[in-house]
């Protein structure tokens, strides 16, 4: 009997542990300051995370995207770790995020958005190649990338030698955009998609999690692509567990879930750990962060 087996497969493991929603008041482990946020990060990274997904928050906690922040939050994180650094350009529905329109109408600010592209040590940066409606509080938030403005982010990334992680909400988000801006060349394969499900309470267009769903998302990916899960709230489990199946990479933390289970707040490192006893259980081991770069066509890290 030939008993050999192959390698096992790697997995890119992200964390997410701060977002750009969620306070203190709702989870006193959420980190908000640079050394909370990188204190949790080299506790992720020890644990198997190989990418982290960065939101910057202002000394009171709400939400900016001031590349100052971004920068020193990026050097304390590397100061301790080599983990693939992925900063946000979404921002978040607070703090200096968020400008009143007309009318009672909200948006998030492009402007202040497109800040976490000049934050000091960005490896990655969140492309969210479509328009969507966010409501959170009394707020409905307007999210605007339109075609120009997603091109404009792709070139900047491009010439900045940054990847960009296209983020999605649903299918169309897929089969638009960011498959135009791939076919135009303004990425190099392997192009990296994270699907976003279960947002569709708070982000209209935004898709629930289903089996079906997943499947379909990946069914039409572009050529050339790898794809990531972030499941919310109580998707993630589920949804991530699916996707390793699927043969791709995951996404856990506070940012899309703040619960290890009903009635029980969750940490980052916890979430991270159990991914990982996931990934070993299904016969696949996480990535480190120098296999995470490979997987992804990022650089290998330059150490002085």
């Amino acid at each position: 009997m030939n008993t050999s087996q192959s390698d096992p497969r790697t997995v890119v493991i992200t964390v997410a542990p701060t977002g750009g929603m969620a306070t203190k008041e709702q989870s006193p482990h959420l980190p908000v300051t640079p050394q909370e946020i990188a204190d949790d990060v080299a506790r992720c990274a020890e644990a198997g995370a190989s990418v982290v997904a960065v939101h910057a928050r202002r000394p009171d906690g709400l939400a900016t995207c001031d590349p100052e922040v971004y920068s020193e939050i990026n050097a304390l994180i590397r100061s301790r770790s080599d983990i693939v650094i992925n900063n946000s350009t979404g921002g978040g529905v607070h703090g200096d995020m968020v400008r009143e329109v007309h009318d009672g109408l909200w948006e998030i600010d492009f402007a202040q958005r497109i800040k976490g592209l000049e934050g000091a040590g960005a490896e990655m940066c969140t492309l969210d190649a479509h328009t969507v409606c966010a409501s959170f509080g009394d707020k409905e938030l307007l999210v605007t990338t339109t075609p120009s403005r997603s091109r404009w982010l792709a070139e900047e990334m491009r010439r900045r030698g940054i990847k960009p992680e296209w983020e999605v909400f649903s299918l169309a988000h897929i089969l638009q955009d960011v498959t135009w801006l791939i076919e135009d060349g303004l990425d190099d394969p392997p192009f990296f998609v994270n699907m976003v499900l279960g947002a569709h309470r708070g982000f209209q267009g935004a898709l629930p999690y289903t089996p079906k769903i997943l499947q379909t998302m990946v069914e039409h990916l572009p050529a050339g692509a790898i794809f990531n899960v972030s499941g919310i709230g109580p998707a993630q489990l589920p949804a991530t567990t699916h996707a390793l199946l699927l043969g791709g990479h995951v996404r856990v933390g506070l940012e899309d879930n703040l619960m290890y289970e009903r009635g029980r707040l969750a940490t980052n490192v916890e979430l991270v750990e159990r991914m990982v006893r996931i990934v070993r259980e299904l016969g696949m081991e996480p990535a480190t962060p120098a296999q995470a770069r490979e997987i992804m066509g990022l650089p290998a890290l330059v150490t002085t």
